[in-house]
């Protein structure tokens, strides 16, 4: 008996190529594709295939693009963004290592998430995913130092991990990256250090710009919520560092986060941004000219009160969006796909096909991993079908 071969159809077809199609489908003969492109013509090119409604999406997995893997231990909670660092952040860092990580890439892996990229803030979490991660991707070593009088030796401490950590990187594995915290917990020395560093090992980058908006009154005026929460917390131990100390230069009511990453040519290094909520029109236009990809994380945005991402901007601008799932504690789960729904959900107005491509293509570009392209002679996978979630399933908690 001949089988027939299945034509699956659905809302959105993305084959890793160009743009997403709107109702498309693929005709699968055994387990290789036979074509894929708009369900019209398909119906037409191969009459005989027996047509399966498979839900909204065909695509290649998509990518979790920024993730902090080791505080899966924690208790979600939606809180504003002031309240949620010292009371969920802080009060469970011991919580925070090797079995939260495990944890979290378990759930990552579970996902069908194609590849990740990985903040890590503990060297055992490091080396263990360098050695073992069933999962590809990026692993970004974390630096906070906003002290520019120890930023020489910060620095030199972080490039003697970074050079033994390197050994053990392996194909099909998770690669080495670099993860200067965020434009205010890093100082400017140690900024210019680390990217220059990075740009010539070839090491990739991620920082945090632009999350709340409370960061965008620190470069303006040097004050605000985030700057005397900073300074409160860094005086402890740096009595009289000042927000100038930190940055290099005064704060200035023209200046924003993007324009002094530019200025100091962190930039060049091309790091992926995340977040980049709180931003304006000229910073979007400088990132998308240097070419940084960016990577937002909407549940988490949404349940810190940080504002809402502004997509439509940055795709008119030309710039390349990602996604991630950024923590358990801010965005609940590690599932790419409850934040791709969460996309849908908060940029109503957006073409969807948008965040569907941002999801895979976006997400491989940040990770320098390579999509699976849905075309003849290719190999059918049935990881290509995304999961519908159950209707009435609230978007976003």
């Amino acid at each position: 008996m001949t089988l027939l071969p299945t034509l699956y159809a659905a809302d959105i077809l993305y084959t890793g190529m160009g743009l997403p199609i709107t109702d498309g489908g693929v005709v699968v003969s055994g387990q290789t594709i036979a074509a894929a492109g708009p369900l019209a013509e398909l119906r037409v090119n191969y009459p005989q295939a027996q047509e399966q409604r498979v839900g909204r999406v065909i695509a290649p997995p998509p990518v979790n693009a920024h993730t902090h893997l080791d505080m899966s231990l924690y208790a979600f909670r939606a809180l504003p963004y002031f309240q949620w660092i010292p009371e969920v952040v802080i009060a469970g860092r011991f919580l925070r290592g090797l079995e939260g990580a495990q944890s979290g890439l378990n759930a990552v892996r579970r996902s069908g998430a194609a590849a990740l990229g990985d903040i890590v803030w503990h060297p055992d979490v490091m080396e263990w995913l360098l050695r073992d991660s069933e999962v590809p991707g990026v692993a970004y070593w974390e630096v906070l130092d906003p002290n520019p009088a120890t930023a020489r030796q910060t620095f030199a401490r972080t490039r003697e991990r970074l050079e033994s950590w390197r050994r053990l990187e392996r194909p099909g594995g998770m690669r080495l990256g670099l993860s200067p915290h965020a434009t205010y917990t890093v100082s400017s020395v140690l900024l210019q250090l680390l990217s220059e560093y990075a740009a010539g090992e070839g090491l990739p980058m991620q920082i945090h710009v632009l999350e709340h908006p409370s960061e965008a009154e620190l470069f303006r005026t040097g004050g605000g919520p985030l700057a005397e929460s900073f300074l409160r917390s860094m005086q402890a131990s740096v009595p009289g560092l000042g927000i100038a100390d930190v940055l290099g230069r005064a704060p200035d009511p023209e200046r924003t986060g993007v324009a002094y990453l530019a200025e100091l040519g962190v930039l060049q290094a091309r790091p992926t941004l995340i977040h980049m909520v709180n931003v304006t029109p000229e910073d979007i236009r400088t990132v998308a000219q240097a070419g940084c990809l960016v990577v937002s994380c909407p549940r988490s945005n949404r349940n810190l009160e940080c504002g809402t991402f502004p997509w439509a901007a940055y795709a008119a601008a030309g710039g390349e969006v990602a996604l991630g799932t950024d923590s358990v504690a801010s965005g609940e789960t590690l599932d790419i796909h409850d934040e791709i729904q969460a996309a849908w959900a908060v940029h109503p107005a957006l073409d969807p096909r948008q965040i569907v491509r941002a999801a895979v293509k976006g997400g491989m570009r940040v990770v320098g991993g390579r999509v699976p392209l849905l075309r003849r002679g290719e190999p059918w996978s049935e990881r290509y079908l995304w999961p519908d979630r159950e209707e009435g399933r609230p978007l976003l908690n």
